[in-house]
């Protein structure tokens, strides 16, 4: 299978042998502990990651059985757990388009949605929302999902039936990856895509309407169209945000545009007289938007050595200020 069927283009050609690489050009298609398996024009073939950081969708040099270099990505689909850690982990590199999958038979959390949209844009790839499994549905969830989502094309599918399918696929190029929690249909959608069961789907239960996790790695397959293919994730059961400013900014455009006419320019949205976004928008929209953005600022400055060191310099000198003036309110008047 020739190279240009995983997407190996005159750009990707053009930076191989600007490097003056010694080994051959390949993409990491599935990546193991220790290994990965990568496809050159000799076919795919599992070799050691070595000391590179390698992710599924990378473009690498292998040499004969180790991963020799990482080329630059152009893209990564990039999540912080939304815990108190907020480890950072690549989901996906060199993606042009982001699939949200998002479940239309189960109860619909639009800030969870929210999220993924971020998570989406902050990739640089063009983010998709794909209502799965709306021949299940009882009601159609697009007004709400289109909402929680401004200038994202929100297409409503049926793997199963093949409803919207056509319409779907029309908007996706390059490298594709499938992202949302587990149960939402991605594998399913995955194989239709790919036209054959090539990935591991399984079966949501009844009882909480949750899906068991089936695909264990990401796995990177072509399509039937030439230099396209799909990036299958494991469901995710919490996404954080991180150093998603602009990520944030495209998925709460309608806050940030309408923030512009608040009557003061530092509102905050909260209880300020004259608050266009409040007048405007969904309290919940706005609350999420608030939350992400702490939870932004807060995993960004935990990653970010300067921002971090700005920070603590900061504190600092708040601390030598409140000492200052405590001292000058105890130290003892002079007589005359």
């Amino acid at each position: 299978m020739s190279l240009s069927t995983y997407g190996f283009d005159s750009y990707w050609q053009s930076l191989f042998e600007k490097h003056g690489f010694d080994g051959l050009p390949g993409r990491v298609t599935s990546v193991f502990r220790g290994w990965c398996d990568v496809a050159t024009e000799s076919g795919t073939t599992r070799v050691r990651s070595g000391s590179a950081d390698v992710c599924t969708g990378d473009w690498v040099v292998v040499g004969t059985d180790t991963v020799l270099h990482v080329l630059p990505r152009r893209t990564a689909v990039v999540r912080s757990s939304a815990g108190q850690t907020s480890a950072s982990q690549i989901l996906a590199s060199n993606v042009d388009t982001v699939v949200v999958t998002v479940a239309a038979d189960t109860e619909l959390d639009l800030g969870r949605v929210e999220r993924f949209v971020a998570l989406a844009w902050a990739s640089g790839a063009t983010p998709i929302v794909a209502l799965t499994k709306s021949d299940k549905a009882s009601e159609s969830r697009y007004a709400d999902v289109s909402a929680a989502s401004p200038g994202v094309h929100v297409a409503e599918l049926s793997a199963h039936t093949g409803n919207g399918l056509a319409e779907f696929l029309t908007h996706l190029t390059g490298t594709i990856a499938l992202i949302g929690p587990s149960g939402s249909g991605k594998s399913t959608l995955a194989n239709r895509m790919i036209g054959d069961d090539v990935l591991a789907t399984g079966h949501v239960r009844s009882g909480d309407a949750k899906g068991r996790h089936v695909t264990v790695r990401r796995e990177l397959v072509p399509l039937p169209i030439p230099g396209t293919t799909v990036i299958d994730t494991p469901g995710l059961r919490s996404v954080g945000v991180l150093s998603s400013d602009d990520g944030l900014s495209a998925t709460f455009s309608d806050i940030e545009d309408l923030a512009a006419h608040c009557r003061f320019a530092d509102c905050a949205h909260l209880s300020e007289p004259g608050c266009a976004v409040r007048e405007n928008v969904d309290p919940r929209r706005v609350a999420n938007y608030q939350r992400l953005v702490r939870e932004n600022d807060w995993a960004t400055t935990r990653h970010d050595v300067r921002a971090n060191q700005a920070r603590l310099a900061e504190a600092k000198q708040i601390a030598k200020a409140q000492r200052q003036l405590y001292n000058s309110r105890n130290r003892p008047r002079q007589s005359r």
